[in-house]
């Protein structure tokens, strides 16, 4: 095989050379991101992941943001979330930069190969495309070494400050961060070839509540009803809804649990209707059994509430959506 050149020895592969790229010339060209999962209060809190922005021209931080790790697919999804939670944070402190850098997480690519469906883009990539700022992919670590190299440092310099400081929780962390980003940039900032600053501030009508939402098309049916997350939405009937039979429809749903159906930028009214908290009405039960009945279907309630669909993003505190209920 060798000779038939078909397998090529360790010792006589090329090894990939990863040489250094000249920073950006000025301060809001290129932000580096990443989120760095460490056990940044040791064993005094939770393993968390902290979201990093670094500035490509300067090496100074932008952001910083405690959040939980996520460890489960399903949960994982929340970290979508978490990113539009901090860069929103990022605009408000900074404005829009001309683009981000990240690597190749699903939060900021779409990584199925045979994904045929939508528009190859991620609900981040969307968002940010709204705002008109660009999402770049790193191929590999070494080509966003700057957000690299500033988690290795952060991981020891960080850690230690949290340890001095007796913090042990995400909350008071996240406290800390403002005044330990300031302290960082002024040892170890630099500054920018080009004095410039290209952080473009945000517009009137650059809504970022309703930009960093989850959003999802749904088709209406005939009878004006559609389905999301196991749950049945009714419109109610009026000029406008009874001409949307079979035409799509936008469904976007908020971080904070609020949801709206959306046609052409109309909120539509509807009510819900909620297939997972159905109970058997016909079921006849002796009073001296009531008690354990009930027992048994708050636990299937419960069963049924874990089990919704997993194509909407759960977030973590949330009981149920505020939903206008008939």
């Amino acid at each position: 095989m060798i000779a038939s050149e078909i397998w090529v020895r360790r010792k006589d592969r090329l090894k990939r050379i990863h040489q250094p790229r000249a920073r950006r010339d000025c301060l809001g060209e290129l932000v580096q991101i990443d989120g760095s999962e460490h056990w940044w209060f040791e064993d005094r809190g939770p393993q968390s992941t902290l979201l990093v922005y670094v500035d490509d021209a300067t090496s100074r931080l932008m952001h910083l943001k405690f959040v939980e790790t996520e460890s489960t697919p399903v949960q994982a999804r929340g970290r979508l979330f978490d990113y539009f939670q901090a860069t929103r944070e990022y605009l408000d402190a900074h404005g829009k930069p001309v683009a981000f850098y990240s690597d190749k997480h699903g939060v900021f690519r779409v990584n199925s190969t045979g994904a045929v469906q939508g528009d190859g883009m991620t609900q981040f990539g969307r968002s940010l495309h709204v705002l008109n700022i660009d999402i770049l992919c790193a191929n590999t670590p070494q080509a966003k070494g700057r957000v690299e190299r500033a988690n290795k440092t952060l991981q020891d310099r960080l850690v230690k400050e949290l340890r001095l400081q007796g913090i042990n929780t995400i909350a008071a962390g996240n406290e800390l961060l403002p005044s330990f980003l300031a302290d960082y940039n002024t040892r170890f900032g630099k500054e920018p070839r080009n004095p410039k600053n290209l952080h473009r501030p945000l517009l009137a009508d650059d809504d970022l509540i309703d930009v960093f939402a989850w959003r999802e098309e749904r088709t209406v049916s005939n009878s004006l009803t559609l389905q999301y997350d196991k749950v049945v939405f009714l419109l109610e009937p009026n000029e406008i809804t009874r001409e949307l039979r079979r035409k799509r429809v936008t469904v976007v749903d908020y971080p904070d649990g609020r949801l709206a159906i959306r046609f052409r930028g109309l909120d539509l009214p509807y009510t819900t209707f909620d297939k997972l908290r159905q109970v058997s009405q016909a079921t006849i039960v002796e009073n001296k059994h009531l008690g354990a009945v009930l027992s048994h279907i708050r636990e299937q309630q419960i069963e049924r509430a874990e089990a919704r669909s997993r194509s909407a993003p759960r977030r973590r505190g949330q009981i149920g959506h505020m939903f206008k209920v008939g």
